[in-house]
């Protein structure tokens, strides 16, 4: 049983009267009692010519997955079984980061037929949204008041990520199509698949020199070789306590994300093998042997429920996993956020052994607050800010010398131009056969 707004409206609007009668010396306490009475017969008798909440049967329809940022349609459909009309209002809960009206949605459903209604969601939260009953109000005739009854019925959404670099993925497509001479372009590299031979001139590699045929030919003959397809790239995420800072409008871990689906669309269309891991101190998500279209619906999958942990990540532990992947990995990307020298000890000190045959990229989001405050000398506060984000811009830069001597190569950028700095990146490894 639930009491309206109404009902209270209505008993104040006869009681204030009353009372000020009272209030003057007029002997109205028995007025009083009946009219109380009376609302409470009104009410009683609302309630129990209300259609029963529990006699009705609730079933949904949630679409399976949803990007953030993105509407989309839920509905709830009541089917009633009783003997009256039904007047309901009906509160579905969803969590707040569904995005779902906080308002009642009001029904009205004839005795024995069905009607539905449509719930508008605006994700804002990646992972598992859920609604786990629906709660029904049935009101009476008068709007006194009426019955309520809870019905556990669930619903789930998947919330994957947005993917908003995607707008990128034209443009680095149709340089990708160039390097693989689907253009007019054909980009010979230092690769290891044999393209032709020509003649040799200053500056080019005496390595590629084939002795063979320029004992034919009777003048010195160089070999010359395209970008390879079919190689390994392996990114791996790193989701402890630095992915949790906020950045922008996000945090590191939401742009890495981004970062990690359009290299991932990229390479697949190059036709390269994609490994995904998210890593802290154990695994978080793991894609590897899919390949083809149903590369970036696999990855999407395994990203949408992972957050960032506040741990500090076991970095021996996640470059040992990447060796479970695939014993051969010509690029291993690793988006992090390696920023001061105290905290990248560990980071560096398990930095792989890179031959010529791996490059290794280090991409971390850079906050650009930190630089404008760098610049800023107006005050003695803005004074201390900037002192401080020097340091914080100084030791980023030796975190990234230290890996440039590891043999890596660090890249750094706003959230939105991380993921295609590191698609240029891959692009030009291509174009200069190192992958």
């Amino acid at each position: 049983m639930f009491i309206s707004p109404r009902f209270a409206l209505i008993t104040g609007v006869g009681v204030i009267p009353i009372v000020a009668l009272a209030m003057a010396g007029v002997p109205v306490w028995a007025a009083l009692a009946g009219w109380l009475v009376l609302c409470a017969v009104l009410l009683a008798v609302d309630v129990w010519r209300a259609a029963s909440a529990r006699t009705v049967t609730v079933t949904r329809r949630v679409p399976a997955r949803a990007r953030i940022d993105e509407p989309v349609e839920a509905s709830i459909a009541l089917h009633n079984h009783g003997p009256r009309m039904l007047h309901a209002l009906v509160r579905d809960a969803w969590q707040p980061t569904a995005g779902a009206s906080a308002s009642r949605i009001a029904l009205s459903v004839p005795s024995g037929e069905r009607r539905r209604a449509t719930v508008a969601l605006l994700p804002r939260r990646r992972g598992e949204l859920v609604s786990e009953f629906v709660f029904i109000r049935s009101r009476g005739p008068l709007g006194l008041g009426g019955r309520q009854a809870r019905h556990d019925v669930r619903g789930a959404l998947r919330v994957l990520p947005a993917f908003a670099s995607r707008k990128h993925l034209p443009s680095r497509i149709a340089r990708l199509r160039e390097l693989d001479g689907n253009t007019s372009v054909q980009v010979r590299g230092q690769g290891t698949e044999f393209d032709s031979l020509r003649e040799y001139v200053r500056g080019d590699d005496v390595r590629s020199i084939d002795w063979r045929a320029t004992a034919r030919a009777g003048t010195t003959m160089l070999r010359t070789w395209r970008p390879e397809r079919d190689r390994h790239v392996v990114i791996l995420i790193d989701t402890g306590r630095t992915a949790a800072a906020r950045v922008g409008d996000g945090t590191r871990l939401d742009a890495a994300l981004e970062a990690s689906l359009l290299l991932a669309a990229l390479a697949s269309r190059a036709g390269d093998h994609v490994h995904l891991l998210m890593y802290d101190r154990v695994v978080r998500g793991r894609v590897t042997g899919v390949d083809g279209p149903g590369l970036l619906q696999a990855i999407t999958e395994a990203m949408a429920p992972v957050h960032a942990r506040l741990v500090d990540t076991d970095w021996g532990g996640a470059f040992a996993a990447i060796r479970t992947l695939t014993t051969r990995p010509s690029l291993v990307v690793v988006l992090t956020a390696q920023d001061a020298a105290e905290s990248a000890r560990s980071f560096l000190g398990a930095f792989p052994n890179v031959s010529r045959a791996t490059a290794v990229l280090v991409g971390s989001v850079t906050d650009d607050d930190i630089g404008a405050l760098a610049t800023k000398r107006g005050s003695r506060e803005e004074i201390y800010l900037a002192a401080a984000a020097e340091r914080t811009l100084r030791d980023a830069e030796n975190v990234a010398d230290a890996i440039r001597r590891a043999g890596g190569e660090a890249i750094t950028a706003d959230p939105e131009a991380l993921p295609p700095r590191i698609a240029d990146r891959y692009l030009e490894l291509k174009a200069a056969g190192r992958l």
